[in-house]
């Protein structure tokens, strides 16, 4: 009897074992990868990332065009989203929906590399401790691991550049580093910490992109693979037109030529809003297009932001570069 009791639960034991289902050998469960979201503004604030960048897909979410590869070392997702506050949370928001592991974002950092105004020097480059969208009543603060990866950065120097390129004004993908007009009487620096804030000058309404409307303006990187341009998006974009003050909002909404901030920006809080929200570390580097030092003595914004912004988008990508490398090295993926 016991040697019956014993052959059944044997034969129950190798039935149960046969009707597993069969893994191929070596497999292993799949990881999500470890992907960091980069993100800049405009055309020309992110060309230089993205010409850095090994790109291997594009996904499109709503017109935006997401490019996937890597960068510095780092799998990353890179993404215009656009000037402004609004356009800035629709990106994120869009990159959060659509890049998903295990019902959550997939992504493991947000970093944003764009330009801005300032207390300091023309071509400077911060990187604040925190940010606000309402003068302070309301912070998010960077990630302290990636502020002390930014702070490593600074300890090691990095070079900046103090020579002032023409850019890609029509925006036709050449190198708009090309033509230099004017170089700096300072050598710009990098400052790690301060408060940031973005404004909204819009009155909580979305700044349109141009479709050929150049390295500002446009809706594309410049030196991105080139699409049919967004005429519906515009089109449909265009309706604040209607409203006479709303583009001229956009000259005035800078900060003065004395201001609290070490930067000054139209998108940085909205991104950092929705990481914060979404548990997922953040930084932005963001480089002074209009401020203290210029040689040409121009009238403030937007005068110095369109002589400048190439300049500062350069060196906050350098800065950027640096950073993802440090960051690559810190967390080994």
């Amino acid at each position: 009897m016991r040697i019956g009791r014993r052959l059944t639960a044997l034969a129950l034991v190798l039935l149960s074992l046969v009707a597993l289902p069969a893994s191929p050998a070596g497999s292993a469960p799949a990881r999500c990868p470890a992907r960091l979201l980069v993100l800049s503004a405009y055309p020309g604030e992110i060309d230089r990332l993205l010409t850095t960048a090994t790109v291997h897909d594009t996904v499109t979410v709503e017109g935006h065009r997401f490019f996937v590869g890597k960068l510095a070392g780092n799998a990353v997702v890179l993404a215009l989203t656009g000037i402004g506050l609004v356009n800035a949370d629709a990106t994120t928001r869009a990159a959060l929906t659509q890049f998903r592991c295990g019902g959550r974002p997939a992504f493991t950092g947000i970093v944003f590399s764009g330009v801005a105004g300032g207390r300091t020097n023309i071509g400077d480059v911060t990187v604040p401790a925190r940010w606000t969208s309402d003068d302070g009543k309301t912070w998010f603060r960077a990630d302290p691991r990636m502020l002390a990866a930014a702070r490593a950065v600074k300890a090691r120097g990095v070079a900046l550049t103090g020579d002032a390129p023409v850019g890609d004004v029509a925006c036709v993908g050449i190198d708009p580093r090309l033509l230099e007009f004017v170089s700096m009487d300072h050598e710009p620096q990098l400052i790690v910490g301060g408060d940031g804030k973005s404004a909204d000058p819009f009155g909580g309404r979305r700044f349109p992109c141009t479709p050929g409307g150049g390295d500002v303006f446009g809706c594309e990187p410049c030196r991105a693979p080139p699409v049919v341009p967004d005429v519906p998006r515009f089109v449909t974009g265009m309706v604040p037109f209607i409203d006479p003050a709303f583009f001229t909002d956009f000259f005035a909404a800078p900060p003065p030529a004395e201001t609290q901030w070490v930067a000054e920006d139209m998108e940085t809080a909205a991104v950092a809003r929705l990481a914060v929200r979404h548990r997922i570390p953040f930084l932005a580097v963001r480089a002074m297009s209009d401020g203290q030092g210029d040689p040409l003595m121009l009238p403030g914004f937007p005068f110095q932001f369109f002589a400048y912004r190439q300049l500062a988008a350069d060196n906050a990508a350098t800065v950027t570069l640096a950073f993802l490398k440090e960051w690559r090295k810190r967390t080994g993926r």
